[in-house]
């Protein structure tokens, strides 16, 4: 019996091989990818970075988006109406800037996060540049993808891109606050006035800053809690950056008895300096019989801690004081206290 089923004039073989032709030209595709997640599947536990790229390539191939191209390729060897060749032509070109979209952002995430691991340990501000770019990279590839979409589509991009200037005043109007704190998130990036792993001061709060996100940042105070800070209010306060601190300044200041004399007076300062001096881990600046305090003589003297690390400042400052106080009795030199005289004169009498 003879089968005489056509459709659009094309009988059921020619239908047939433009069948198989579709379906082995994704098997063209399929059967690598397939061969390259299982001989990569392990390429996480690898020291090179091409295995993990070609994998990650592989993961973001989507045979889906390649069955239009392939049943586009087998339908010109049929005769189809012209517009139904014009919609399946459309559908391929919409899909291959799809895929080529997600074959994009995987390239510039492969080579961000390989940049990100390596500047990890020694710029920790790299870490914060490179996310915030990533971000901006994957806003535009997909808003170009957009357009060539709407573009295959037949719209006309040119006043579509004017019709989104507009609308994009008044979406920026609306979400000031939002944008205010993406484009203050841009300055930290940028201008680094702390990155990840500071220890930053804020007004009265203080902490280490743990992540700068789009809208906000993140600290992790000295008593454990997470402090977030919006990051437009963040830009416009004073901020201490006590992580590039290369050194800290000491004052100490103490007063002797007004019953010490001026020959042990004169002493003191010399005392302080050598102390001071001995101490390796400390810079000596000055020492000083500073002033006539009201029930002492007042001595000051200054140094610097080559440290930024508060406990090494604590432990030099404390050394430093324990000296100070043994070399004043082995010299006889008292601490003056607060003490107030009084002088009572009884009356005369009549």
């Amino acid at each position: 019996m003879q089968n005489n089923f056509t459709l659009y004039g094309n009988n059921l073989q020619e239908l047939a091989i433009a069948a198989m032709l579709a379906a082995g030209l994704l098997l063209a595709v399929a059967g690598p990818l397939a061969l390259i997640r299982y001989r990569l599947r392990k390429a996480a536990e690898t020291e090179t970075d091409t295995d993990d790229f070609l994998l990650s390539l592989a993961n973001r191939t989507r045979l889906l988006l390649l069955l239009a191209p392939a049943v586009f390729i087998a339908a010109r060897t049929l005769n189809l109406p012209p517009g139904l060749m014009s919609t399946l032509s459309v559908l391929m070109r919409l899909s291959l800037v799809a895929q080529g979209a997600l074959w994009t952002i995987e390239i510039v995430d492969f080579f961000l996060r390989r940049r990100e691991r390596r500047r990890v340990e020694t710029d920790p501000s790299a870490v914060t540049t490179v996310r915030a770019f990533r971000f901006s990279a994957l806003i535009a590839v997909w808003l170009v993808a957009i357009l060539l979409a709407l573009d295959n589509l037949g719209f006309n991009i040119t006043a579509l891109v004017t019709g989104l200037g507009i609308g994009g005043v008044a979406i920026a109007l609306a979400l000031q606050n939002i944008l205010s704190d993406l484009f203050a998130s841009l300055s930290i990036v940028l201008d680094k006035p702390f990155v990840v792993g500071d220890f930053i001061v804020v007004d009265s709060d203080a902490g280490t800053v743990e992540l700068i996100g789009l809208k906000t940042t993140r600290l992790r105070s000295l008593t454990g809690e997470q402090l977030i800070f919006s990051n437009g209010d963040l830009v416009q306060k004073r901020i201490r950056n006590y992580k590039r601190m290369e050194q800290r300044r000491v004052i100490c200041r103490f007063g002797v008895l007004y019953q010490t004399s001026a020959e042990v007076l004169g002493r003191i300062p010399l005392l302080l300096r050598g102390i001071v001096e001995a101490e390796p881990r400390a810079r000596f600046d000055r020492a000083h019989f500073a002033a006539f305090g009201d029930s002492s003589y007042d001595f000051e003297t200054v140094w610097y801690v080559q440290s930024r690390d508060f406990n090494v400042h604590m432990d030099v400052q404390q050394a430093i004081n324990l000296k100070i106080v043994q070399a004043f009795e082995k010299e006889s030199i008292e601490f003056a206290y607060p003490t107030r005289t009084l002088f009572i004169e009884s009356p005369q009498p009549e």
